[in-house]
């Protein structure tokens, strides 16, 4: 069985590797021809990807996936022209294979000049939400790399069809040399199979996990090739005492409700303890559906509030569930945050400027807001059409992984006969 999966992975990883050759040579043009057709092939088959999506969902449910699981293995009307409309924005960037980075001519009659080039073949680990398929698929496309995408088992008819259609994209361009391996999808939804892609460095050159917190260990211990970490969000937020109060509710509602089951939503909440209007506060936020863990002093505001326990601030909830703690200072606020999260997102609500500088320059994450929803932290409202993933790491890329992060350098160095002293 060993043999067989290790047969499996570098057959395919072989075959990607030789497809994004063939891309190298591409124009802007032709690859976005190739995704406006992906485009017109969504909306098209609505009826079948949703028919095929229905599958996953029925097995979702008699399996017993979670709300949050359910939510991301969904696809309807509304997301199937979401999707369209990212490969859209995707075609309307700038292609970033070609750009030049720096160009100087040396001392000694050197001429350097560095451009971004793909950076071959991307491998992508994801679960639940199928369309990540579409937009992994067309962010390496656009720059020009080949990618491997491998979903879990919950969403696998979705996943085939949305690669299926891709692959009909590339056949019908008639590209010469470009064949439908350059999106390679997995189609072994076993643990064990991903083992042996994570031993060939030699044909994959970097691996994004997208998924809960084990999906990530699993990858990050097993892989020889670097890893591009797409982890949990355990997002916080600091309520200051001098926040303007008009924005505050709608701000944490969007932050935890609009779509609990995503990275990007609100986990834990730390109220300055002179906040005004407490209580109404956070009648508030239960009327929009939150369920209120709190600390002793949210819970004599609030009758119906649930006990939070010091794991509960470290959870990745995924649903209505918002761990709350009052705090005398935004320094202390600062402290929590510290300690609970992920290095995905933090956000300040205050109209005191000294204390959003210091809130600003003194934490450490992907990525620092101010006075609006954590909802914003995502490749297509940073204007990058789509993502391969929120990174929370600090090699390469941090936060959202878009066209250009899928690019690596080149220096093209050109002589007139000069030799190294």
């Amino acid at each position: 069985m060993a043999d067989e999966s290790t047969n499996y992975a570098k057959s395919l990883a072989t075959k990607a590797k030789e497809a994004s050759r063939a891309l190298k040579g591409l124009t802007t043009i032709q690859k976005n021809d190739v995704l406006s057709r992906v485009e017109k092939l969504l909306l098209a088959n609505e009826s079948a990807i949703i028919e095929k999506n229905q599958l996953d969902m029925n097995s979702g449910k008699e399996k017993g996936l979670s709300p949050a699981m359910m939510d991301r293995l969904l696809l309807d009307s509304k997301r199937i022209k979401g999707m369209a409309k990212s490969i859209e924005e995707i075609r309307n960037l700038p292609d970033p294979v070609g750009e030049v980075v720096r160009g100087t001519i040396l001392p000694n009659g050197l001429e350097l000049l560095t451009k971004r080039v793909p950076i071959g073949v991307v491998m992508t680990i994801f679960e639940s939400r199928p369309n990540v398929i579409i937009d992994i698929a067309s962010l390496s496309f656009k720059s020009g790399n080949a990618c491997i995408l491998r979903g879990g088992s919950e969403a696998f008819h979705s996943n085939l069809i949305l690669s299926s259609l891709f692959h009909q994209a590339i056949e019908e361009a008639k590209i010469p040399g470009v064949t439908k391996e350059v999106v390679t999808f997995v189609e072994n939804t076993k643990r064990e199979a991903m083992l042996p892609f994570f031993q060939l460095e030699d044909l994959i050159d970097v691996i994004v996990p997208r998924g809960g917190e084990t999906l990530i260990r699993f990858v990050s211990e097993n892989s020889k090739i670097p890893v591009i970490k797409h982890d949990k969000g355990v997002t916080n937020l600091y309520l200051s005492n001098r926040a303007n109060p008009e924005i505050v509710l709608p701000i944490l509602i969007n932050s935890k409700v609009q779509r609990p089951g995503v990275c990007n939503a609100l986990e834990n909440l730390f109220i300055h303890k002179d906040y005004p209007n407490l209580r109404g506060l956070l009648a508030g936020l239960e009327a929009s559906g939150i369920q209120i863990l709190g600390d002793e002093s949210i819970q004599k505001l609030n009758s119906s509030t649930k006990p939070v326990s010091e794991e509960d601030f470290y959870t990745e909830f995924l649903d209505t569930r918002l761990s709350i703690r009052l705090v005398s200072s935004v320094t202390e606020a600062m402290e929590n945050i510290r300690k609970y999260s992920s290095g995905h997102t933090e956000c300040i609500l205050s109209e005191d400027v000294s204390e959003i500088r210091k809130f600003q320059q003194e934490l450490d994450s992907a990525a620092i807001f101010v006075n609006c929803s954590t909802r914003f932290h995502d490749g297509g409202e940073y204007g990058l059409g789509a993502e391969v993933g929120i990174s929370t790491g600090k090699l390469h890329v941090r936060g959202p992984m878009g066209l250009i992060h899928l690019t690596t350098t080149t220096t093209y160095v050109t002589g007139g006969g000069q030799v190294r002293a």
